[in-house]
């Protein structure tokens, strides 16, 4: 049976960069080994982000990142998002709907830990809601999600 299954980002020669720069930024996280080839440059780096397990291996002949993957992490509280947002998008730039590609090109999706509330199903029309606010957004707003989601200002 299957034990773990974690995220390997391949970078050109960032891997212990890219993960020091997460491991500062995302709480919960730590670098957990660092593999080094002969020459002493790191070529896997084992870390935890959030409490989850991720690598970072150098080796990618081609550098880049492409949208269709992405990272994406769960805040508590605008205050966190915002400080996980910042510190993310040093760097990168912003993208649309919590959206953003690190200095590294990795695509993340920054998001409220409350999210599934804010999109739950059983009401369709405040989903409706709160994905037109989502859509007018760059970084989200947690407050303004949760008004759309009660329908303040209609």
């Amino acid at each position: 049976m299957a034990r773990d299954l974690m995220p390997c980002l391949w970078f050109a020669g960032e891997a212990l960069e890219a993960a020091e720069h997460y491991v500062a930024t995302i709480p919960g996280s730590r670098i957990d080994r660092i593999m080094r080839g002969p020459d002493g440059a790191a070529i896997l780096v084992n870390f935890t982000l959030a409490g989850k397990p991720v690598m970072a291996l150098n080796g990618n002949p081609s550098p880049g990142f492409v949208d269709a993957s992405s990272m994406v992490i769960s805040c508590e509280g605008q205050a966190e998002l915002d400080h996980v947002w910042d510190g993310l998008l040093a760097g990168g730039s912003t993208k649309a709907c919590g959206w953003l590609a690190d200095r590294y090109g990795v695509a993340w999706q920054v998001v409220p830990d409350n999210l599934p509330a804010l999109l739950d199903p059983a009401d369709p029309v405040a989903v409706g809601r709160v994905m037109q606010a989502v859509q007018s957004m760059i970084k989200l707003d947690i407050a303004a999600m949760e008004a759309a989601r009660r329908g303040d200002g209609e």
